[in-house]
């Protein structure tokens, strides 16, 4: 007799820490913000905050980022080190969708957006909830982050590749896609550069970070 596949499990969260920070020249996600505490932590906190009670998120990391991996499994988090994860943020998000495939949807949120409040976070956790195809935070009219994807998105995420990330998943969403409208500036603010980080928090451009 065949064993039956287990139940989609719960919803995951993605914590995308991999990147190799180029235009920073540094590693931008220990660097610390204006106050004393690094980029990620920040974000890691916000995030844990607007998570509540749902399970921990998990960090997709850089073998070598080990600091930041003892920093976060100290919050709870849990740690997917992935050998492809340098090759781009595409590469990030496939593998951590690829570790936890049976999940019923992924909320992906990247780490070197700390402005990214602990309610904006609730709100979309709360959609998530809800079995939304596809969801998203909206500043002004423009589109932010986090984003998250219901799971027969789980193929298409696990397919992406290179620095590209979920952008053109998201397009295809379609009207599926719940835009919550926000107050939220951090939903558009990344730390790309040294400029970015000495002048945080940023004046909102309009200009977005790749989903």
């Amino acid at each position: 007799m065949d064993t039956p596949e287990p139940p989609p499990g719960p919803w995951v969260t993605l914590f995308l820490a991999a990147g190799q920070a180029r235009r920073f020249g540094a590693d931008k996600l220990l660097a610390p913000l204006p106050g004393g505490e690094a980029v990620a932590l920040v974000a890691a906190r916000h995030l844990l905050q607007g998570l509540g009670p749902r399970p921990r998120p998990i960090a997709v990391l850089r073998p070598e980022q080990t600091e930041l991996g003892r920093r976060l499994a100290a919050l709870g988090f849990g740690l997917l080190p992935s050998p492809s994860a340098r090759l781009g943020l595409g590469h990030s998000i496939a593998a951590g969708v690829a570790a936890t495939a049976r999940a019923a949807g992924w909320l992906l949120i990247l780490a070197d957006m700390p402005g990214i409040q602990a309610r904006t976070v609730a709100s979309l956790a709360q959609q998530m909830d809800s079995g939304a195809g596809a969801v998203a935070p909206e500043y002004r009219g423009q589109r932010g982050h986090p984003v998250g994807f219901g799971a027969r998105w789980g193929a298409a995420l696990q397919a992406l590749r290179g620095d590209q990330g979920a952008r053109a998943v998201l397009a295809a969403a379609g009207t599926e896609l719940v835009r919550v409208v926000t107050d939220d500036p951090g939903v558009l603010q990344d730390i790309d550069t040294p400029a970015d980080l000495a002048g945080w928090p940023l004046r909102t451009t309009g200009e977005l970070p790749p989903p």
